[in-house]
């Protein structure tokens, strides 16, 4: 084992130019995350300047066997925490070969969004809240709980210290590492509710982004996971009962709310989300209504509520905010399994671009 961690840990740069690029999609359920490798003759930065790549959708659910190439165009890149050195981790979106957008490419229409004139003069900036699940691997039970059975009611777990309370953290505090590593705006860390659950923020981010360094960080996170033998869950109500869901809480703001006069703005940008609450909630990820009960500090699906510092609400506006007349807001809908392309891009369109 010794000679193949020795391996593993081989520095190219010590014999070649040449690097490994790890190419990465989503796969056709939409939250499961693809990737694999190929080598390049030398260091790349700018993901304009690699090589398109295709694979088959058909062993993906994205295209029919008879037809299933399905192409990779490279657009985000980030530095490599597992093969370190010059190699790199590629975010990717598909097309077909004719160079239409393939119908899981979320990102192509979220692009078009944050490239609208009157969206990149509002320099939209995002918080995103990234819950999870770690699950130990033969039994799909959280890890830290006995087996068949229940650990002690929630209230000691959330950012707990302890044997006792905190279950995972090894692999919490890789992750943390291998994103500032990589490049990601990662800007934090917590244990959650419920235990054996945690959270990894990302941001606050630009516009497109945030999409491609949430995927990036799931991508790693899923790797690290791979490792430990630990299975990763982003399913918003992984347990019944009287424990916490999970979700991907996602705070934004744009130039004007963040200017003198803002909190106007955010009140005005949180009616538009109130009128399109249905739409919203159908693109905020699957099984939502599990997690969206009234209870364990979220809002009814059904119901669209806001209010300051109010966390059984949809969107929450911070007391600072309120205080300064400026600043922020949070939407507490998104479910841990949301795309965040669907969801950045069209709190944008809706709050930006939409005129009712």
């Amino acid at each position: 084992m010794s000679l193949l961690t020795d391996l593993i840990n081989l520095n190219l740069s010590d014999s070649t130019e040449k690097i490994i690029a790890e190419y990465i999609w989503i796969g056709g359920s939409g939250i499961d995350i693809r990737s694999k490798a190929r080598t390049l003759p030398g260091p790349v930065s700018d993901p304009s300047k690699l090589p398109k790549w295709n694979y088959d959708g058909s062993s993906t659910g994205q295209a029919p066997g008879k037809d299933s190439e399905v192409i990779l165009y490279p657009q985000a890149i980030f530095r490599d925490p597992f093969r370190r050195g010059n190699n790199i981790l590629v975010i990717c979106d598909t097309y077909t070969p004719s160079g239409e957008p393939i119908p899981t490419n979320k990102r192509a229409n979220a692009t078009k969004i944050f490239s609208h004139p009157d969206v990149v003069a509002e320099e939209p900036w995002f918080g995103l809240e990234q819950e999870y699940t770690l699950l130990q691997k033969d039994l799909k039970w959280p890890i830290g709980w006995p087996l068949g059975g229940f650990p002690g009611p929630q209230g000691p777990y959330y950012c707990g210290v302890g044997a006792e309370k905190s279950f995972g953290r090894d692999i919490v505090d890789s992750h943390y590492k291998a994103c500032l590593y990589a490049g990601i705006d990662i800007s934090g860390i917590n244990a959650e509710v419920m235990p054996g659950q945690w959270e990894f923020q990302i941001g606050p981010t630009v516009g497109i982004a945030a999409g491609d360094q949430l995927w990036a960080a799931r991508h790693i996170l899923e790797r690290i996971t791979e490792i430990a033998g630990v299975v990763l869950s982003f399913d918003p109500k992984p347990i019944e009962g009287d424990w916490n869901g999970a979700g991907a809480h996602t705070n934004y703001s744009t130039k004007s709310m963040r200017s003198d006069g803002g909190y106007e703005v955010i009140k005005k940008a949180i009616e538009k989300l109130g009128l399109r609450h249905k739409e919203h909630i159908a693109a905020y990820g699957d099984g939502n209504e599990r997690r969206l009960t009234g209870r364990h500090e979220t809002a009814d699906i059904n119901r669209f509520l806001w209010g300051v510092a109010n966390r059984g609400a949809s969107v929450r506006v911070g007391r600072d905010t309120e205080k300064d007349g400026k600043g922020y807001f949070e939407d507490r809908r998104p479910a841990s399994n949301m795309d965040p392309y669907v969801v950045t891009s069209m709190i944008a369109e809706t709050t930006i671009l939409w005129k009712p």
